[in-house]
């Protein structure tokens, strides 16, 4: 699908169409025009970008690989910015991406993903519903639709502080396999996040040192894509780390619950082991066995035995392991 917006100020007129617009806006010098790309054919796209927009090859090439880092790059007629944006599946930190590519020149702006772009879809709709001035520039546009790509990432991290709260209270209180499951999940998916986050914060920190030509004006708005997106990858960091502590936190607990049966066993262990042993003594079937002749041997037995497990306890007792699996 190939869309376009064709603003030409002779008229103050705002037109919106597809490729047949290219014509018209080459045809009127003082005319500007937005071009989305969605969902082409490589060599349609690879077309239309060299033969109608000069689009040098190697930015050409870099926006029809499926994986390349985000870049900004300018060259002699427009600048070439490549994002990693989410894509329109992505409501929950499970999420896809998809490459966007925009190319900005002094008269067009040229917009191409590999896939559905929601913040394409928005910022489009704004535009031609007039809730974005027309006559805004092709840089403005561009970077409001790189401020619009970091705000998507927000609701995903926000869901995942509202998750991250649930989790505690699960973990206190019926911990289970498929929570420390989902807890890894978090982690890795918070991870791949952050990593995309720092790519962007540091090509726009990068840019605003190094404007391209096409930028210059408008540094303003490039420092507000770039602040959201330190507040993007600080509350991603914020998160990675407290999935991580939640990590330990149920590690540990799970650990201390296993010590808590280790000792059980341990004290039941130590009381029945001298028990069994003279039981295991007298329960043997020789003849010459001068206890077997005592009438009382049998109540004498059980009272050792007795005593045996309450000096056992006593002593556990004293050095307060009883005491400390009662409080646990």
């Amino acid at each position: 699908m190939i869309r376009a917006v064709l603003y030409d100020p002779s008229d103050q007129r705002l037109c919106e169409g597809g490729v047949e617009l290219i014509d018209e806006w080459e045809r009127a010098p003082a005319s500007q025009i937005w071009v989305a790309i969605e969902n082409q054919p490589p060599e349609a796209e690879r077309s239309l970008l060299a033969d109608r927009f000069r689009i040098h090859p190697l930015a050409i090439a870099d926006a029809l690989r499926e994986r390349h880092p985000p870049k900004i790059e300018p060259f002699r007629d427009n600048t070439f910015i490549l994002l990693k944006g989410l894509d329109a599946e992505s409501t929950s930190i499970a999420f896809g991406t998809i490459q966007l590519s925009l190319f900005i020149g002094d008269r067009f702006l040229v917009s191409r993903s590999s896939g559905r772009s929601v913040s394409t879809d928005a910022v489009f709709s704004e535009l031609t519903s007039g809730e974005i001035a027309p006559d805004i520039s092709r840089a403005s546009l561009a970077l409001r639709l790189c401020r619009t790509v970091a705000d998507r990432f927000q609701p995903l991290l926000l869901g995942v502080e509202t998750r991250l709260d649930e989790m505690e209270e699960e973990m206190l209180s019926r911990p289970s396999d498929d929570l420390l499951a989902e807890l890894v999940r978090q982690k890795g998916d918070l991870k791949r996040i952050l990593r995309i986050l720092q790519y962007h914060a540091q090509l726009f920190t990068s840019a605003r040192s190094h404007t391209p030509a096409q930028l210059m004006d408008h540094k303003h708005e490039l420092t507000d894509v770039q602040e959201q997106l330190d507040r993007m990858l600080g509350l991603a960091r914020l998160y990675y780390e407290l999935t991580d502590d939640l990590m330990n936190g149920y590690l540990s607990l799970s650990a201390h619950r296993l010590n808590q049966i280790m000792q059980t066993l341990t004290i039941v262990t130590v009381v029945f082991v001298p028990i069994t042993f003279m039981a295991g003594i007298y329960g043997m079937n020789f003849e010459y066995m001068p206890e077997l002749g005592f009438r009382g041997a049998y109540f004498v037995l059980l009272s050792a035995m007795l005593a045996v497990v309450v000096s056992v306890l006593w002593v556990f007792k004293r050095k307060g392991w009883l005491s400390l699996r009662r409080r646990s």
